[in-house]
Order: structure tokens, then C-alpha cells, then sequence
């Protein structure tokens, strides 16, 4: 069961619109996960509305369910707002809460022991003689079992008697360590009859071990959410579970056979869609999914990878939809160089002195404070440069920048480009030096390249290499530009920011005209 929609909206700097609970939920059930726990509509008006569309949606193959609580003390099932809500949902399966911790019965409820356990049979008994299957989660279980393992038996004794289909055991603190998750689980399960069922949270950094171990000690029903988000330090990641229950433990997950390949391999693409609704850029570092999960920069490694890709992957990338990137840097070897060019269309024979001049070249670089693993329109030039075949199609012969500041700041640039022996200088103004000179360049390329007009500027950073010559420290400038869907970016290294901005967008317009079809330069000229 996915609960990203609602344990995962309740993570800090999360938000999800109701269009983006509606869209998660279609996503989802492309994998065909079991159910798909759509939010709390009692609490609040997004969730309600969320189910009002539910049965609309374009869902077959999950169960979208509601999540609410158990009865109030002292109140009929009947009588209770709660309750009622749940039914209005008109879900065939709802997912009720209780406690099973005597710290939360009696001081945070302000009950007895006894009404609690009514609590919880009232509740599940009165949506099973409604016709609706529950699944009952046992708040605060491990902690209610190690402090009264009698006491929390009872509490999920009593939804088993009152018909519950599934209970689920919830770390609800996530402060247990795996051994006691695995023994807890396996003590309870030789205690029911029905489904057990395991809800893990991150706080102790557990969260996916204990999902495991939990199934280990006897849980076939799991719940986590997309990415891990959630409450506090988040849920179990079911990007991490999912593979790891199919692959480590071989267990069958979204289905058999080539049909649940075929879904586990949408995990990356889940994820990292689940990410873009929630103006996130996906975790670098997350396990199976991340995008540097299977990255490799040390040149002995890259190396043993190239030969067996065992040496140093648990898992091969492509069965959760991710892949392997090879990073350059300092600690590159050879091997790593031939395969980078390579996989950006440049053929380099390893045994040649070219490959050693990449490398210290690129040694060099990362020492003046450059980062080339996210530059791929720089690293092609400097590949270019060490073959021998850079042809500059323009060169930047001189710039200048005038900054008046009165009431106002204004900024004005001129640039001069060389192409084919002739030379073309433009101005522009901008709001600031580097949009200014690059207003005034993308004028004077324009008169040569038209084609150039498409090129689109989206993102650009600063970053400061060495904070400790104060203002006249290096810094980074990273571009990124776009073309129809074709993305590419530039990085360079200067203790003053307009000539690293410089250097990184004039590099950017030459990566663009270097690698445009033939075709399609022959088009444009005519």
C-alpha cells in the first residue's frame, strides 16, 4: 500500500494540490499497487473533494482508501462523525487507526484501557456490517508491545474479532531497532489469524530495514511511500523496499513474472516524477533510484566496472529503470576517460598519449575549482581541444561593461565576435553585467548563426570555490541551455564573475553550432 498521499503530504515542504494527488494516484496505478491510501477526508476539505473524484479517475487496477480514525470515547460507532465520513467515500476498503500504546490510551485519549478496546471493535464492526473491508493500523505497536506486549495483543486481537482483514503493526515513532521489529512481528503473527501487516517511519534511520525485517519475521502486507516522504524523518521508501523485496529477498511485488519486472522497472521514472510534482530535485544519493546510485568516479573503479560491473554494483541499474554514469574528475583513470568520450560520441584509443593529456588537463581544472561531472557541453570541448579537432566556428575577440548606477542601476555591454575573418560588434542592456553581455553576444552571433535564435538560456548558478580572499574569491559559473528539448550546460572557473559567465556562454553557443546536424546547418544557412 502507497500512503504518499497521505503520510507523504504530511512532510515538511510538502504541498500536494488536489490535480497533484489526482495525477500520483494515475501514476500509481500503472504500477497496480494493491491500494493506494488517498488522504484523511475528515480532517480536511482538499481530501474530501479528492474522494468526491476518485471514482472518476482513471484507476483500474488499484484500490484508492480512505484513512480515519477510530470512534471517540464514549460515542456510538453510529453516531460518529469520523466513521461516517469514511463511509460517504463509498471506498469498498478503509484503513482505520486506533492505539495500541497505554501511554496514548490514557494520555493522550484520556481513556481506559477497556474503552479503548471497545473503541477499536465498535469501529472496525460497524464498517464491516456497512460491507466495507478494513485494514487496521495499530498505532504505536512496537512501542505498545515493549512496554505491555498483553495489553497491545488485545488491541489487535479486538479488530481481528470485529473482522478486520488486515492488521498492520506501525513504528509510528520509528525509534525501534530492526532485531525488536523482526521478534515483535513474528511473536504477533503466531498470534492472529488474519494478514499482518507493517508501517514503518525513518527516525531512527531504519524505516526500510525494519520493512524488511518485519516481512522477514512474517508481514506480507507493506506500506511505505514514494521517495520516503513523510512525517518528521519521513517512511519507509518503497523505491528502496520494492526492489529490495524482489531482487534480495525474491519475493514477488506488483506482480509475477516479466509483469513484475516490467513494472519495478518504472521506479525511477516514478520517483523522479513524484519529485517534479513537488518541486524537488530527486536525491542524488537516494538507493536504486537516485541519480548518482550508480555513478562512478574513482578511476579503479570505473575501471573494474568496465570489466565487470559486479565489482562494484549490487544491482544491475536497468531493473529499476535507472543507469550507470561514469563521472570524470581528478580521481579518473583511463579506462573511465575512453568510455566518457565515448558515451558523448568521441572515440579515443586508451593506449594513445590523448587520453593522458585529458586527464591532466582534466586534474588541472578540478585543482582551480571546477566540476565537470554535470558539464557535458565543457567536457565535450576539452575532449575537442585534446584530439586536436576544436574548429572554432566564431571567437570572442573583446568585451567590455558599463555599469551606471544614479537613481537606478543600468547596465550596458558591447561584444565583438570574429567569424571567418570578419568582425561584428553589438550592445545590449541588461538588468545585469552577465545578462547584459550575453544580450550583446547572442546580437552578434545572431547576424552569422540566425539559427542560434532557438537557443534558450534556463537555468545559471554561481557558487563561490574558495571563500577565503573574501570578495576576490574564485567562483563557479554553471549554464544550462535548451533547444527543442535538447539540454546541454557549460561550467568555468575565474575570480571574476563576468569572465567566468563569459567563457561559460560563449563555450555554450559553440557546443550548440559544433553539434547541429550538417543537415540541418545546410537548412538554416539557406
Amino acid at each position: 500500500m502507497d500512503t504518499t498521499l497521505r503520510d507523504g503530504a504530511q512532510a515538511l515542504g510538502v504541498t500536494f494540490s488536489l490535480q497533484d494527488k489526482i495525477s500520483i494516484a494515475e501514476r500509481l496505478d500503472r504500477l497496480c499497487f494493491d491500494y493506494i491510501e488517498g488522504g484523511y477526508p475528515g480532517s480536511n476539505p482538499k481530501d474530501h473533494e479528492f474522494f468526491n473524484v476518485a471514482a472518476k479517475l482513471r484507476i483500474t487496477n488499484s484500490q484508492v482508501v480512505p484513512f480515519g480514525s477510530t470512534r471517540r470515547k464514549d460515542l456510538s460507532a453510529e453516531n460518529d462523525r469520523v466513521l461516517n465520513v469514511l463511509l460517504d467515500t463509498g471506498a469498498k476498503t478503509i484503513v482505520l487507526f486506533g492505539k495500541s500504546w497505554l501511554l496514548h490510551v490514557k494520555n493522550v485519549l484520556g481513556t481506559t484501557s477497556e474503552e479503548n478496546l471497545r473503541m477499536i471493535y465498535d469501529s472496525v464492526h460497524y464498517l464491516r456490517e456497512a460491507g466495507r473491508e478494513v485494514i487496521f493500523d495499530a498505532e504505536h505497536y512496537f512501542d505498545g508491545f515493549k512496554a505491555d506486549p498483553k495489553y497491545a495483543l488485545k488491541t489487535v486481537k479486538a479488530a481481528e474479532d470485529a473482522g478486520a482483514r488486515v492488521i498492520v503493526l506501525c513504528d509510528t515513532n520509528g525509534g525501534t531497532l530492526t532485531s525488536n521489529v523482526e521478534d515483535i512481528v513474528s511473536k504477533t503473527v503466531s498470534n492472529l489469524s488474519v494478514k499482518v501487516g507493517v508501517h514503518c517511519h525513518n527516525d531512527s534511520g531504519l524505516a526500510v530495514a525494519n520493512t524488511l525485517m518485519a516481512v522477514k519475521g512474517g508481514a506480507t502486507h507493506v506500506h511505505g511511500t514514494i521517495n520516503g516522504f513523510g512525517e518528521r524523518c519521513g517512511n519507509a521508501d518503497l523505491c528502496q523496499v520494492i526492489p529490495a523485496l524482489k531482487f534480495k529477498m525474491g519475493l514477488d511485488v506488483l506482480g509475477t513474472g516479466d509483469t513484475s519486472k516490467r513494472r519495478v522497472k518504472e521506479l525511477t521514472s516514478l520517483s523522479r516524477y513524484v519529485y517534479a510534482l513537488m518541486n524537488m530535485p530527486p536525491s542524488p544519493h537516494q538507493p536504486y533510484v537516485g541519480p548518482g546510485a550508480f555513478s562512478h568516479k574513482a578511476g579503479m573503479h570505473v575501471d573494474a566496472i568496465l570489466k565487470s560491473p559486479g565489482a562494484y554494483e549490487h544491482l544491475d541499474p536497468a531493473l529499476v529503470g535507472n543507469e550507470r554514469h561514469l563521472l570524470i574528475s581528478e580521481l579518473s583513470g583511463r579506462s573511465g576517460i575512453v568510455q566518457i568520450a565515448s558515451k558523448l560520441g568521441l572515440q579515443i584509443d586508451e593506449s594513445k598519449d590523448k587520453v593522458e593529456r585529458v586527464l591532466q588537463r582534466v586534474k588541472q581544472l578540478e585543482s582551480e575549482g571546477y566540476h565537470l561531472e554535470n558539464a557535458d557541453a565543457t567536457l565535450y570541448l576539452l575532449f575537442l581541444k585534446a584530439l586536436g579537432r576544436m574548429v572554432e566556428p566564431f571567437k570572442v575577440k573583446r568585451w567590455q561593461i558599463l555599469t551606471v548606477k544614479d537613481t537606478e542601476a543600468k547596465v550596458n555591454a558591447k561584444v565583438t565576435v570574429e567569424v571567418n575573418g570578419k568582425e561584428y560588434e553589438e550592445a545590449g542592456e541588461g538588468v545585469g553585467p552577465v545578462h547584459s553581455i550575453d544580450v550583446a553576444l547572442r546580437k552578434s552571433l545572431l547576424r552569422s548563426f540566425p539559427q542560434l535564435e532557438r537557443v534558450r538560456l534556463i537555468n545559471y548558478k554561481v557558487s563561490v570555490v574558495d571563500s577565503v580572499t573574501g570578495t576576490a574569491s574564485s567562483v563557479r559559473v554553471l549554464i544550462e541551455f535548451r533547444d527543442n528539448g535538447h539540454s546541454w550546460a557549460t561550467t568555468s572557473v575565474s575570480q571574476n564573475i563576468t569572465v567566468a559567465s563569459e567563457t561559460a556562454l560563449t563555450e555554450g553557443y559553440i557546443y550548440w553550432l559544433l553539434t547541429q546536424p550538417v543537415s540541418e546547418q545546410a537548412a538554416n544557412k539557406k
